[in-house]
């Protein structure tokens, strides 16, 4: 079982915060040795993800992937702009500047912040979006630097192609391919100019990505009625990449709204300590969001986002931080009671790792259920065409149509996740935690967790290609099995893992793509000793697998 540090829930001392600027250094000084597996370029769900320190996120690596990246528009014939984003990760504004080396090297047209500011990911999004819409050729896309809400030593690159969304498998091969090939080559090949050049080039330009995107939040949320009713909020940027959005977005809609803390800080020293002692920005996280928890008293709703925003954690007054899933399944049930311009047929999306709360909710609301792995890339198509009324996932993530019904975001957007939570507090007389509770009476509680156990990389690789016949397990928590899944059900796509489903519980077990464990998913709608009997089982099963297919 996990075992939490006792840092978790409270300030970090000043000696564990990270050296800016030996961590800068190390970005330029540090070279990675493609020979080592650990300092290639790795695209996971989130794009690549490493640490400076760790010689796994450097200068070298940003040339190289942004010189594949603008090889792969070219060969996929995208010659339209390029959106660019950064989040307040300390190695983000390096990142940007190597990557805007390349890009101006290459010609590529180029939209950097006018003010020299940061861009959350859902921003990059609706601006891909917007600038494509009725468009044919000429097609834009993006880039995001961030690591979302993983640790300040962090840095992270994401590209998001003409459909606005994260790039899916086919077009990460291809540029992680590409930019390894760069880095065996000793960045031979790769076309690059001096920055203070290339913000002078002419192909690079100054855009207000801000103002499109907050003008346009009424056509995806009744702003009015937030305003009207004097909703309460509080807010809370997590020092992230929407610290200078939400003033804006308050003064637009004359909204009765505080945002508690303005500050950036590399380090995020503000933070309490996540469940392990580190600092995550993870706002899901009941320990990380100490300080947002605190705010129940004060406001109606309170909410935080990630630094890059693409995430929402959400505090229902008293009743304190809401569960994701919890959310999720509030979000979804309040939406198509209330979106009348959204398609019949529009259904909702979740990754196999979500609560089954939602599949009840979507059974009750007479909607169709899609299933898919995990990854916001599953989703993108279904939000761009409208199939998808809403799509999430268990870890804060998720976004949904326009009340007309077509596509606001193909990434998840933390922004309005957090401002539909005023927007049910407005429209319903209370807050969402209210009206998760009045699921629940109706439908069930959950009861759901994750912990990881230790796997080394031959037991992950066996984890990752199971088949149904291998797992072998007949019953679940007392209960006959429905389906054992190595596939997720809404699109036949593999899971990575698999998933045991019985009638009141069920469990998923997926290897971690950046640590030597595997991640155990697991939900019953018993009670808390069922649900721990259930984890038992789990690990029990996996650990007799690994058994039985160890090495002689």
């Amino acid at each position: 079982m996990v075992t939490i540090s006792p840092l978790a829930g409270k300030p970090v001392p000043p000696a564990r915060l990270i050296d800016v600027a030996k961590l800068t250094a190390a970005y330029y000084d540090l070279k990675p040795d493609p020979a080592i597996p650990a300092q290639r370029v790795a695209f996971g769900t989130s794009g690549h993800r490493g640490s400076p320190f760790h010689t796994s996120f450097n200068e070298a690596h940003i040339l190289a992937v942004s010189q594949a990246v603008c090889d792969y528009r070219a060969s996929a014939g995208i010659n339209g702009p390029l959106f660019i984003g950064i989040d307040t990760h300390a190695v983000s504004k390096p990142a940007l500047e190597s990557a805007l080396e390349v890009f101006a090297a290459n010609g590529v047209e180029t939209f950097i912040d006018a003010q020299g500011g940061y861009t959350p990911t859902p921003v990059i999004s609706h601006a891909i979006l917007t600038y494509n819409r009725g468009r044919t050729s000429g097609l834009a896309d993006g880039v995001v630097v961030t690591p979302s809400h993983n640790p300040p030593e962090d840095g992270g690159y994401k590209y998001n192609p003409p459909h606005g969304g994260p790039a899916d498998t086919d077009i990460t091969k291809i540029v992680e391919r590409a930019a390894n090939d760069y880095l065996a080559a000793g960045l031979a090949g790769v076309r690059r100019i001096p920055h203070e050049q290339a913000l002078r080039a002419a192909c690079v330009h100054r855009h207000d990505y801000m103002t499109p995107y907050i003008e346009d939040l009424g056509a995806v949320l009744d702003m009015e009625a937030i305003r009207a009713a004097d909703v309460a909020i509080g807010i809370d940027p997590l020092g992230g990449a929407a610290v200078a959005y939400w003033q804006p977005i308050i003064e637009r809609y004359r909204l009765n709204a505080t945002v508690v803390s303005t500050v950036v800080d590399p380090t995020f020293s503000f933070m309490t300590a996540d469940w392990d002692g580190q600092i995550r920005m993870d706002c899901s996280s009941p320990y990380a969001m100490t300080r947002l928890i605190e705010l129940g008293s004060r406001f109606d709703v309170a909410f935080a986002n990630d630094t890059d925003a693409d995430r929402h954690g959400i505090v229902a007054g008293t009743d304190g931080l809401m569960n994701p899933n919890h959310y999720l399944a509030t979000a979804i049930d309040y939406l198509f009671a209330n979106r009348s311009g959204w398609s019949t047929q529009a259904a909702v999306g979740k990754t196999v790792v979500s609560s089954s709360l939602i599949d009840r909710v979507t059974a009750r609301l007479g909607r169709r259920l899609v299933e898919v792995p995990v990854g916001f890339k599953w989703f993108v198509e279904g939000l761009i065409d409208g199939g998808f009324g809403f799509a999430g996932e268990e870890s804060a993530g998720a976004s949904f149509l326009r009340k007309d019904g077509t596509a606001w975001t193909t990434d998840k957007d933390g922004i309005i996740l957090g401002l539909l939570a005023a927007e049910i507090t407005a429209r319903t007389g209370h807050h969402p935690g209210v009206a998760y509770r009045k699921l629940t009476a109706e439908l069930g509680t959950p009861y759901y967790a994750r912990i990881d156990a230790p796997a080394t990389a031959p037991q992950k690789a066996l984890l990752k290609s199971l088949t149904p016949e291998q797992v072998g397990l007949h019953e679940l928590g007392g209960e006959p099995i429905r389906a054992t899944l190595t596939r997720a059900p809404g699109n036949n796509a593999e899971i990575g893992g698999l998933k045991v489903v019985a009638e009141n519980g069920w469990f998923a077990a997926r290897p971690s793509g950046t640590e030597e464990v595997y991640k155990i998913y697991a939900e019953s709608f018993v009670s808390e000793d069922h649900l721990h009997r259930i984890q038992g089982e789990a690990t029990t099963a996996i650990s007799a697998l690994f058994a039985a297919n160890a090495a002689p």
